[in-house]
């Protein structure tokens, strides 16, 4: 896919992989518009990147997920490339009753806003597609293929998110969209950060930028289905670290 001169959308882009992305396509000289629920977050970037577009909208409402959509098409009419990157990873003890609350909003977020916002996207980037390439690129991770116990919803989400990218890219096949799937590894970014205990810890993994780099990469030679870094072991080795991962 050509990276340059796109007109792009990045939900979850006040941190961590979102904005990532964000910098590296502006960097490549595309518009970007980046969505997320922390205002003053989305003041500070904008202040930082003032050729960037912000919008405000929490992906778990839907309603807010249909006004976000018409927003952008309202004011970037050439959008050709939604990127789904919003996502929260909560820590699920499934021994005992959950907070139905916190599960709901896990779902909503890493799964149900993809859906709803890939079909809300769908006609427009059908209809771009007649004048250049148009993708969605839904964000999974390596979790997606050997889970692990502590973040049970998370993994589910992510595995679900997986399949869904296989059926969406058959469904929109003929309508010349292109569906990428970027699985992450472990990066270190503030993913589940406001869960920790100690919140002086790190994420962990590799480097949001070497990530960047990999995921970019993946997307101009147009692999549909990226594992990056440890996440292509998770995929190939599933059973056999899933074992290793949750002794």
């Amino acid at each position: 896919m050509k990276l340059t001169g796109n007109t792009i959308l990045i939900t979850g882009g006040t941190s961590g992989i979102g904005l990532g992305f964000a910098e590296k396509f502006l960097e490549l000289g595309n518009k970007v518009i980046i969505c997320g629920r922390r205002v003053e977050r989305l003041e500070q970037i904008i202040k930082n990147h003032p050729e960037m577009d912000a919008l405000v909208c929490d992906v778990t409402d839907a309603v807010q997920r249909v006004e976000l959509c018409d927003q952008v098409l309202a004011h970037s009419p050439k959008l050709n490339l939604l990127i789904n990157n919003a996502g929260i990873q909560l820590m699920t003890d499934l021994t005992t009753p959950v907070d139905i609350e916190e599960v709901r909003s896990e779902i909503e977020t890493n799964l149900t806003a993809p859906i709803h916002l890939a079909s809300l996207f769908a006609g427009h980037l059908a209809a771009m597609a007649a004048e250049r390439e148009a993708a969605i690129v839904n964000i999974t991770s390596g979790l997606a293929f050997a889970p692990v116990s502590p973040m049970p919803v998370y993994c589910a989400t992510k595995a679900a998110m997986h399949s869904l990218t296989m059926t969406l890219r058959h469904q929109l096949k003929t309508q010349a969209i292109k569906v990428f799937e970027i699985a992450p590894p472990a990066v270190d970014t503030d993913l589940g950060h406001e869960y920790r205990l100690d919140k002086s810890r790190s994420h962990g993994g590799i480097p949001i930028t070497e990530f960047i780099d990999n995921a970019i990469q993946a997307l101009e030679e147009d692999r549909l289905e990226a594992p990056i870094g440890m996440a292509a072991d998770l995929r190939d080795k599933r059973e056999k670290l899933f074992d290793l991962m949750n002794r």
